[in-house]
């Protein structure tokens, strides 16, 4: 029976599995089943991330409670059938956690972003490099003056991609990200809501989570989006306002239907199970709503299906 379990806190780090390469990548889809995936645990820069106003943080980090967080999340996906690889590297953006932004895996390999965000520039390249040394071929990679991060896309079908145009992701990015991967890509404008301090991705407004089922919050869905998700007979979970800001839609799916999202999201959660979906929840104090990323955008996936 489908139902909200929360887990219990683990110390750090917690037991993943790293493999030294890779069989297999891909799988053209935000629904199928993630069987491997590659995060990035909390360091230096993202404890010191409050010391800038640039980055957006909302208070001063505790690390060790991040670190802990993440290893919970990490066991949490491994324990669902994922294969966790960890990032090892370090630079100074702490948004490097965010593994979802500055790079996509599609069937043809990798493509390196160019994020809109000034400091997370460097870190296409060094996602890049971690996809290279695990044989994953680069597809091609968004040049100037693009830019585009990977909150704004994901796949409905194989070959049905959604680009946001945002704040951060411009036309010229747009236009280079669809030719590279090609097939049916669709492009919605999201609203400009608060602005650059609170900046709303695509994804920060809808999380599909089966192949018709899809978390959304409709005061900002774009209605192209809408009329496309209404066309393709997509069944809406709608996110009550109060559990937007708490990370109520971003919501990872690791199978069809099979479900994590951040704890303190009760009525979402509960819409969730309600539809039939198998709900897992985790703790996202510091690195969820303090850096303002959920489980997707701590999520690259590298082979789904």
């Amino acid at each position: 029976m489908a139902g909200v379990q929360a887990r219990r806190r683990l110390t750090y780090p917690a037991p993943v599995i790293e493999a030294p390469s890779l069989e297999a990548f891909g799988g053209q889809s935000n629904t199928a089943s993630l069987r491997s995936a590659l995060l990035k645990a909390p360091g230096p820069a993202f404890g010191r991330a409050f010391e800038d106003p640039a980055y957006g943080f909302l208070h001063a980090c505790d690390i060790d409670v991040a670190q802990r967080e993440h290893a919970a999340f990490a066991e949490l996906l491994a324990s669902l059938g994922t294969t966790i690889h960890l990032l090892d590297a370090e630079i100074d953006s702490p948004d490097l956690l965010y593994t979802y932004d500055p790079l996509i895996v599609t069937d043809r390999g990798a493509i390196p972003l160019r994020p809109g965000k000034p400091n997370r520039a460097p870190e296409a390249g060094v996602i890049e490099a971690w996809t290279l040394d695990h044989g994953i071929p680069t597809a091609g990679r968004i040049e100037p003056p693009g830019t585009i991060e990977g909150g704004d896309t994901f796949w409905l079908r194989p070959d049905l991609f959604c680009i946001g145009r945002t704040l951060r992701t411009n036309q010229a990015g747009v236009d280079q990200l669809g030719a590279l991967v090609g097939g049916d890509v669709r492009v919605f404008d999201v609203p400009y809501w608060k602005g650059p301090a609170e900046l709303v991705h695509l994804m920060s407004v809808i999380s599909p989570i089966a192949d018709d089922l899809a978390v959304v919050f409709l005061p900002l869905l774009p209605v192209g989006l809408w009329h496309l998700l209404r066309d393709l007979r997509y069944r809406l979970i709608e996110v009550p306002e109060a559990e937007y800001p708490t990370l109520g839609c971003n919501v990872l799916a690791v199978q069809p239907g099979v479900v994590v999202a951040a704890e303190g999201n009760p009525r979402t959660a509960a819409a969730m199970a309600a539809a039939g979906a198998e709900v897992h929840t985790y703790a996202a104090s510091e690195i969820g709503m303090n850096g303002s990323g959920g489980p997707t955008c701590m999520t690259r996936p590298i082979l789904r299906g």
